[in-house]
């Protein structure tokens, strides 16, 4: 029996069981980036049936061939923004995975995908700096042409502290992604920092997409130009790699859990 699950793929509803030398899967994962032109996946499905059961110990990790027989991919999501990701569900249906395709070991499933957010979070981070950044250009660059009573529109105060206040944001996220990801890269853990750098630099990104919008007027509401589109990419940037809540739910932790360590 397939159970679906909810609208995230943090805590999935996939199973699976043992059958010989196999796990058959079941169930289904939604908005799963490159899921129309990936070779394999991975995948974290629950093999302990007790509802009961703690994450860290309930959910296995596996390697599932895309061409597996049983695994079907949904159709093409069309989304708010970033339109260029194909992305999609992905429905197994009893698909039979063999036990060599497990990662580490069984019920470690969490522990994976969890340090791999450690890794991944640095770079979203990144990318939404780059929005930022973009973002700021092209208010910059509108605010010296624009003008409104004889002057450009940079000249007022208003914008001109607007653009500041854009600058301050892309220039301290690219220095919180960049300690988060130095740590990873050397070996230390980062959780602490990776989290503050996605939800800093997600936050910074909508901020300055949103501002952009409000410094072109009426002309950054319309397709015509670029920043409508960042203001439509940036949104998801504050959802996927752990939502703003959840990394502020890590941080607190953390910062909880090392008291007196720092």
């Amino acid at each position: 029996m397939i159970r679906r699950p909810p609208r995230s793929t943090l805590f999935p509803y996939t199973t699976l069981f043992r059958s010989g030398d196999h796990y058959v899967l079941s169930g289904q994962k939604m908005w799963i980036t490159g899921g129309g032109v990936a070779r394999w996946y991975f995948v974290l499905a629950r093999t302990d049936p007790d509802p009961m059961a703690p994450a860290s110990k309930a959910f296995t990790g596996f390697i599932v061939d895309a061409d597996f027989p049983g695994v079907i991919k949904g159709r093409k999501e069309l989304n708010m923004g970033q339109r260029a990701s194909d992305v999609r569900g992905v429905t197994f249906e009893d698909v039979l995975v063999p036990k060599q395709n497990v990662l580490m070991s069984e019920g470690a499933g969490f522990r994976i995908a969890m340090g791999a957010f450690d890794a991944t979070r640095p770079p979203v981070a990144a990318s939404a700096t780059g929005l930022a950044k973009r973002a700021l250009e092209e208010a910059t660059k509108y605010a010296t042409e624009r003008k409104t009573f004889g002057v450009p529109i940079g000249e007022h105060q208003g914008v001109a502290f607007m653009l500041a206040d854009m600058a301050i944001g892309v220039e301290l996220a690219r220095l919180s992604y960049v300690k988060a990801a130095w740590q990873n890269l050397y070996g230390q853990r980062n959780t602490y920092t990776a989290s503050i750098a996605k939800a800093f630099a997600s936050e910074v990104a909508n901020k300055c997409a949103a501002d952009a919008v409000q410094i072109f007027g009426g002309s950054g509401f319309n397709s015509e130009y670029p920043v409508e589109k960042l203001m439509r990419d940036a949104k998801i940037l504050m959802i996927y790699e752990g939502t703003s809540q959840i990394q502020r739910v890590i941080i607190a932790r953390e910062l909880l859990k090392n008291v007196g360590n720092r």
